[in-house]
């Protein structure tokens, strides 16, 4: 519940640098200062922000990652986080929260999906795909149709170890709860947070790229730029997303056999179109040539066996930005994974516990929500000062947001829950017929226009 008025105690700062008027951390401030330096953002004085915090309580400094998060893609487009409404932010972030499809709350969690206890320990999985929930009943020897309880109970009679072995070997997704490794993550956080690489290239054949920064000041900041999004769930959606939003022409390309959950699509497919294409042909690499940015979420791996490694993406096409995003860094290449799954392999799971022994989550999926709007921010800032030659990589992961937030200061207890109105930060749409209701933008001044259906679109630009 929200503060009571007559609660008259003098503003001090907590355990992790809060003050009791609700300000934005200190830590927040400092990881946007560091990102502006990191992509060379000019802009807005960001030691004076607005005086209440991201209503996102954990005991890490959940809110403050999200409040710097966002304010990073502000800069990047232009504008002062000044503006940013603390609501709207975690509205943004919690957005499955308030997502209705036809008047319908829809199912987010797969029951395939969650923390389970074993013979000594805790894993957690990941089902909400159908061929993960396939993969996890293969390898736990089950029918088709178990039901939660013979999961349970085949869990329960595995060691730790075993049963992530059994999963992930049947093509499942699974990882062991752990405790986190203070000296893993500060080796992670010695890597910038997000990673910049020039290429230098020599002159291609194809027409000349846009250039953002020409557009007239009226214009939205990255109006005419074509953005290739080869991503899926929520991290790059959500960056690709924000690009879509700030006027860029985003183009979505998904494997023909993997359909997408409808909720998830039109949860993050804002102003984007939506097509099908095998990246194994020539045509996206026609769709490649006339791009400005794409926008890698796969594993690493996979995107070798494709041919779509960012190093040769960057060279084949000059002026390209290439942006790649993976749950565990370019030093897991063939490990997949999810924000969930990155939260309980960290240690962040643990520290989260509500009781010190079942495991706990972050507020929101909040290390993809800041992933993707981190990474948002650094395209926009490539493309709005891309110069006449070479191209850019840029990447991250959410391993690599989960040691940032690892190391933020944090609290011995969550501050108790904020309630508020959503309804101001919601927004209705009609696609093609369907009645939808999603969070709005949580960058201020900036408003999406509706998701198209999945796979509607043609692979053109």
């Amino acid at each position: 519940m929200p503060a009571s008025t007559d609660d008259r105690r003098s503003p001090r700062a907590s355990a992790n640098g809060e003050s009791d008027e609700g300000g934005p951390r200190r830590a927040g401030v400092d990881l946007l200062a560091r990102v502006q330096r990191e992509l060379g953002l000019a802009g807005a004085e960001v030691a004076s922000p607005p005086h209440r915090a991201v209503p996102l309580p954990s005991r890490l400094a959940t809110a403050d990652l999200a409040w710097a998060s966002v304010s990073a893609a502000m800069l990047a487009a232009g504008r002062s986080p000044a503006s940013l409404d603390p609501e709207r932010i975690a509205t943004a972030y919690r957005s499955d929260r308030v997502l209705t499809i036809s008047g319908e709350a829809p199912p987010v969690w797969s029951v395939y999906s969650g923390f389970w206890r074993t013979s000594d320990g805790w894993i957690r999985t990941h089902g909400n795909y159908p061929h993960h929930a396939a993969g996890l009943r293969a390898g736990l020897r089950l029918r088709h149709d178990a039901a939660v309880d013979a999961v349970r109970d085949a869990l329960g009679e595995r060691t730790t170890t075993a049963a992530v072995a059994d999963i992930t070997t049947a093509g499942g997704l699974a990882v062991a709860v752990a405790a986190e490794e203070p000296a893993v993550d500060r080796a992670l956080r010695e890597h910038p947070l997000l990673e910049l690489v020039r290429i230098d290239t020599t002159p291609a054949s194809h027409a000349p790229r846009a250039t953002a920064a020409s557009t007239p000041p009226a214009s939205l900041p990255l109006q005419g730029m074509r953005v290739l999004d080869l991503t899926r769930v929520i991290a790059g959606p959500v960056c690709s997303r924000t690009l879509a939003m700030l006027g860029a022409d985003v183009l979505r390309i998904d494997p023909p056999h993997r359909p997408e959950p409808e909720w998830q699509h039109l949860d993050t497919g804002h102003g984007k179109r939506s097509a099908v294409l095998d990246a194994r042909t020539s045509r996206l690499q026609e769709l490649l040539a006339h791009a400005d940015a794409v926008v890698l979420g796969y594993r690493p791996a996979a995107l070798d066996r494709l041919g779509l490694q960012p190093e040769v993406l960057a060279r084949r096409y000059p002026r390209l930005v290439v942006a790649q995003l993976s749950a565990w860094g370019v030093e897991n290449p063939e490990r997949a994974g999810f924000d969930s799954l990155v939260q309980a392999a960290s240690g962040i799971s643990f520290i989260e516990s509500a009781d010190s022994d079942r495991p706990g989550a972050l507020p929101a999926q909040a290390l993809d929500h800041s992933a993707g709007y981190l990474l948002a921010a650094a395209v926009t800032a490539l493309l709005r000062r891309r110069p006449e030659e070479g191209s850019w990589i840029v990447r991250t992961s959410l391993r690599r947001v989960a040691a940032e937030l690892l190391g933020m200061p944090r609290s011995g207890e969550p501050a108790a829950e904020v309630e508020f109105d959503t309804r101001p930060h919601v927004e209705r749409f009609d696609v093609d017929g369907t009645a939808l209701v999603t969070a709005r933008p949580a960058l201020a001044g900036f408003e999406y226009r509706a998701p198209h259906k999945w796979s509607s679109d043609q692979p053109t630009w």
